[in-house]
């Protein structure tokens, strides 16, 4: 039997041991949670925030990340775990709890909600150990890789498939992120990213995936179509031999993709599936669109792809490919705004912008490679921190925390008026709060940075602490101005610096 994934890995294989063999040492990029905020589909229904809002913790371990969820006042409670270094089945065990129902042999985000995995640091690679989402809502994973989850063989996790979901998921976002195998099915491997039983509301965005015989499925059979909802966008998918996806029932948009080397077959819409294909690069592959495997028909609508050097097998019962001049067989709409590149660039923003520890740059639609959230010019932001909005500063006589603080330093310097003093998280990101016993309107923050230390802030969030939500992003210390609303915790969250901050005032103003 043929087994194109195996034959096409030797010479990436060689390259990977010689920098075993002679000890090179990768360096990754620091990187910040969900920064810029959610796309495609994963924007409706009531939006993707993670743990946006709740407690930021670090793991180095599977356990850890299970102490973490399992830690939480409730399954519900917002949480970031922040990973960093290898885990595998050495460092996982189950842990219990009335706020988690974790397991062995896989990351377990199971009956839970508002939860973010990010890697930071050197970098946070899953190896052989699967992520499984199920009858979960609310997740957000990003900057993490995920390697070579075998269902067959030893050892097993979450049935051969990198990230898999099932059973009721609503709402997921992952987000560059690396998900490869070494082979297909017969070398014990499974799908990269696979949603089934009435997973819905999900977006990949920015990732790799690769050296695999499954891409991954919508549907895990002609029956199971109630998935859907899902936004492929700015991914790489390479060497890959089918299911890119393969779609059963629902809808799916795929835009700005760059598809090499798909040996078999690509997007697959099959059983009444409805896929918007727009503006994606496919090179050297065969079959990249069309329904296949079976006389159970979808459709698809086109628009701006380029085809380079695409091969198109004949039409027959169980085959039916939309080359080899594609074109629509149906209309999807989409209820989501989005920046459309053109596709003659995707290859080399896709090569820029996708997979784990690439700083998490994204695309504007401009062919350009953009920083995470650059500050929009719009934004109410003023630089200068010597300029405060005018009336009371809210923070004087309330009270304050945050993640955890670098040494000598206290989260009330940040609201004592004193500029002479200052909290710094340990680290070069978190986040401090100032908090109220009752409800305070909050229209407009300053954030003061301490003499020495200005401009080192890069990335922020501003999050209404009781509800999660994000009320501003972008970059830099300042006044940040935003719609007035009342809450008892306000949250300046720092997801990027260019070393360790000092805040010496985290001021408040109703107006």
């Amino acid at each position: 039997m043929r087994r194109p994934v195996v034959l096409r890995l030797q010479a990436a294989l060689g390259t990977l041991a010689l920098a075993a063999a002679t000890g090179v040492v990768l360096s990754m990029p620091e990187a910040a949670a969900a920064a810029g905020g959610a796309t495609g589909y994963a924007t409706q229904n009531g939006g993707t925030t993670g743990g946006a809002g709740g407690q930021t913790v670090r793991a180095t371990t599977g356990t850890a990340i299970h102490q973490a969820l399992c830690g939480r006042a409730s399954s519900s409670t917002p949480i970031t775990i922040e990973v960093e270094g290898t885990i595998n089945h050495g460092n996982t065990s189950k842990v219990s709890g009335d706020s988690c129902n974790t397991a062995t042999d896989k990351i377990e985000l199971k009956q839970i909600s508002n939860v973010t995995l990010v890697g930071v640091g050197n970098g946070a690679v899953f190896d052989q150990l699967g992520i499984h989402i199920r009858e979960a809502s609310n997740i957000v994973i990003q900057n993490v890789t995920v390697r070579n989850v075998k269902k067959s063989g030893s050892p097993t996790s979450n049935g051969g498939d990198a990230i898999g979901m099932e059973s009721d998921v609503r709402n997921v976002w992952v987000d560059h992120t690396t998900l490869e195998a070494s082979g297909g099915e017969s070398e014990g491997y499974d799908g990269l990213f696979d949603m089934k039983a009435n997973t819905q509301y999900v977006t990949l965005s920015y990732s790799t995936l690769r050296n695999s015989g499954r891409g991954g499925l919508i549907g895990s059979s002609e029956s199971d179509v109630s998935n859907g909802y899902v936004t492929f966008h700015h991914n790489l998918y390479e060497n890959i031999d089918s299911r890119a996806p393969l779609q059963r029932g629902g809808t799916a948009h795929m835009y700005n993709n760059h598809y090499k080397g798909l040996s078999k077959s690509g997007i697959n819409s099959r059983a009444g599936a409805k896929a918007k294909v727009d503006s994606n690069y496919f090179e050297d592959s065969k079959d990249v669109l069309g329904t296949f495997y079976t006389d159970a028909a979808g459709s698809w609508q086109v628009s701006g792809n380029i085809y380079d050097n695409v091969t198109w097998s004949q039409p027959g019962e169980d085959n039916n490919p939309a080359g080899p001049d594609p074109q629509s067989n149906t209309s999807v709409s989409i209820p989501y705004s989005y920046p459309l590149d053109d596709a003659s660039c995707v290859p080399d923003v896709v090569s820029a912008t996708a997979g784990a520890n690439k700083g998490l740059k994204v695309s504007d639609g401009s062919c350009t490679p953009q920083n995470p959230d650059p500050t929009d010019p719009t934004d109410p932001t003023d630089p200068d921190p010597t300029d405060p909005p005018t009336g009371t500063n809210l923070s004087i006589g309330a009270g304050s925390d945050g993640s955890s603080k670098a040494s000598g330093t206290s989260y009330g310097d940040v609201r004592d008026g004193d500029l002479g003093t200052y909290w710094s998280p340990a680290g070069t990101t978190g986040s401090v709060s100032v908090k109220w016993s009752s409800a305070t309107t909050v229209s407009k923050i300053n954030i003061r940075e301490a003499a020495g230390s200005a401009g080192t802030i890069g990335s922020y969030r501003v999050l209404n602490h009781d509800s999660g939500a994000v009320l501003a992003s972008g970059s830099g210390a300042g006044v940040i101005g935003f719609q007035a609303v009342s809450l008892k915790k306000i949250t300046f969250e720092i997801t990027g610096a260019s070393g360790t901050p000092r805040i010496a005032e985290f001021e408040t103003y109703a107006g």
